[in-house]
């Protein structure tokens, strides 16, 4: 559980922004999403191989 500790003097748009931060580290959110349907792990791996060659190539394009 997130716990927030409203600090004296601070405005509760503050204290929302801080909770938000702190809820999207956690990840809840985007493990939700992903579990909303079964992806089979060749896919997932296929998945990351692609993405990971994809930022190289545009890594490789940056340095030269």
């Amino acid at each position: 559980m997130i716990v927030i500790n409203v600090k004296e003097n601070e405005s509760i748009d503050r204290a929302l922004k801080r909770f938000k931060k702190k809820f999207e580290k956690t990840g809840v959110l985007r493990e939700l999403r992903g579990r909303k349907h079964f992806v089979k792990p060749s896919i997932q791996r296929r998945e990351e191989v692609l993405k990971a060659a994809y930022i190289q190539k545009i890594r490789d394009v940056e340095n030269k």
